[in-house]
């Protein structure tokens, strides 16, 4: 009920506004001046043809292929079309999209019933349904890019692989690649996160033993002032034969330390290494992706198919910024509130000398990505038909101070926020700032927030609404046209 409940809501506004965009704007916009072409030359069953300044793989032009084909046979039918073409206009290319977004929102109602196992099915449909919302997400619905197909099949990978399904799941990864090449990293994620979970499962009681073996029972005695360390009789005998192999010395003195993070990661990758084949053979499918997708970046001279010299790989660290400081706003209800802001001090209060030297040392990093790794993309600066240039123009680079003035706000942002370090491999390559890069680490952001007050789910929906109005009016109803100026190449109101 609660899938059919979603679908339903969702399909209320993406049914009227795709038919009011075809409407209003039956060109090609923006991006899609190269996509629509390529798709139409693919319903012409010419493949072998190729726009130069594409980069992303022909994933969605296929998709776009199997899904005219199947409402080919009833329209020639009923005399509603003459010819194959006719069905690959602008205006049913980006329907492709319309209905894959209803297919994502319940993907999205999926993971959180897996993800949140408690909660109710009528919050479950509340939450897909808002986070449906999201505006760079929600926009790109009704226009014919990659993003929306793109963020499914990731979405669609991960859900299977909390079903423990992992072939699907590495099916839908080698799918999600095909949309986006950048998704390759999301399935390495996936896969890590699944051969953790296995690995825990899987291990049983013999693994069971590592885990006893880090506690000690400290007694102290009042009086000596003394420690009295009583052990686990099991780890005693561990240690009295461990004498026999020095290996297993270095592994329970880490393990005797303490129950922090080295300790957790020793222990994971004990795990993992007595399972290494048995995890090697359930998650085969998700190696056999990796190692196809490298050997096609080594085939094809790069990751990127086209407009190569506008596309370098480069170490662009201010993109972990901006997309700290997108995602916390995007939450602003949760993040930018003063309860959050005193949860963070009081935080920062409990160890003075340790947190004193992480955030010089965060701000003396993020001057230094401010100053040296912050990239002006030609593609950023020259069309205006973007947030991102207003925010560059306006904000970022307002005066020679502003860029170093808001690495506070980066810093106060990544503080808020547990993001997957996955994003870190998506986001520092892309020399390009551009917000849709951020919806796939945002979702799984999300998705794995804590955020359970329905007030703060409510507020969140109506940022949500009130920016997708005022993005669509602007949209329909202020028109670009071309800056015909001399050594000018640009849109203007």
């Amino acid at each position: 009920m609660g899938r059919m409940a979603v679908a339903a809501i969702v399909s209320l506004w993406v049914i009227p506004i795709s038919m009011a965009v075809n409407r209003i704007v039956p060109d090609p916009y923006m991006d899609e001046i190269f996509h629509v072409p390529q798709a139409q030359r693919y319903c012409r069953g010419d493949f072998k043809t190729w726009d130069p300044m594409i980069t992303t793989p022909p994933g969605l032009y296929y998709l776009s292929l199997a899904y005219v084909a199947s409402l080919f046979p009833g329209m020639w039918f009923t005399k509603v079309i003459q010819s194959f073409h006719q069905l690959c206009s602008t205006g049913f290319l980006r329907s492709t999209n319309a209905i894959i977004a209803v297919v994502c929102s319940v993907i999205v109602y999926d993971l959180l019933i897996s993800l949140r196992p408690s909660l109710s099915e009528k919050k479950a449909t509340f939450y897909a349904v808002l986070i449906a919302l999201y505006p760079l997400h929600w926009f790109f619905t009704f226009l014919y890019y990659t993003d929306v197909a793109s963020l499914t099949a990731v979405l669609a990978m991960y859900l299977a692989s909390l079903k423990k399904q992992f072939l699907i799941s590495a099916m839908f990864g080698a799918f999600a690649t095909l949309f986006r090449q950048t998704n390759v990293v999301w399935v390495a994620f996936v896969a890590a996160t699944a051969a953790i979970s296995y690995a825990e499962n899987l291990c049983g009681k013999d693994c069971a033993n590592l885990k006893y073996e880090k506690f000690k029972i400290v007694k102290k005695d009042v009086i000596s002032g003394k420690n009295n360390s009583a052990v686990n009789p099991t780890l005693r005998k561990r240690r009295t034969g461990a004498s026999k192999n020095s290996s297993q010395k270095v592994i329970h003195f880490h393990l005797l330390n303490d129950s922090g993070l080295v300790d957790e990661i020793v222990e994971l990758f004990i795990k993992l290494w007595r399972l290494k084949w048995k995890v090697l053979v359930t998650f085969f499918p998700y190696l056999l992706v990796l190692v196809a997708f490298g050997a096609l970046v080594v085939f094809n001279g790069g990751i990127v198919l086209g407009a190569k010299e506008a596309h370098v790989v480069s170490l662009h660290f201010a993109q972990l910024m901006y997309f700290g400081l997108a995602a916390a706003a995007a939450l602003a209800p949760v993040h930018f509130t003063l309860g959050q802001a005193s949860t963070l001090w009081q935080s920062l209060r409990r160890h003075k000398i340790g947190n004193s030297f992480g955030l010089l040392a965060s701000l003396f990093l993020c001057m230094i990505f401010v100053h040296f790794f912050s990239i002006a993309h030609p593609y950023l600066l020259a069309d205006n038909r973007h947030y991102t240039f207003y925010l560059w123009r306006k904000v970022i680079h307002a005066n020679r101070s502003m860029k170093y003035l808001l690495v506070p706000l980066y810093i106060y942002s990544w503080l808020s926020l547990i993001t997957a370090f996955a994003s870190v491999a998506v986001l520092i390559p892309t020399p390009l700032i551009e917000f849709r890069y951020y919806t796939t680490p945002f979702y799984f952001l999300i998705l794995n927030s804590k955020i359970e007050q329905n007030m703060k789910w409510a507020i969140i929906g109506i940022l949500y609404a009130s920016v997708n109005v005022l993005t669509m009016l602007m949209f329909l109803y202020r028109p670009f046209q071309w800056d015909h100026q001399p050594g000018i190449q640009r849109f203007i109101w």
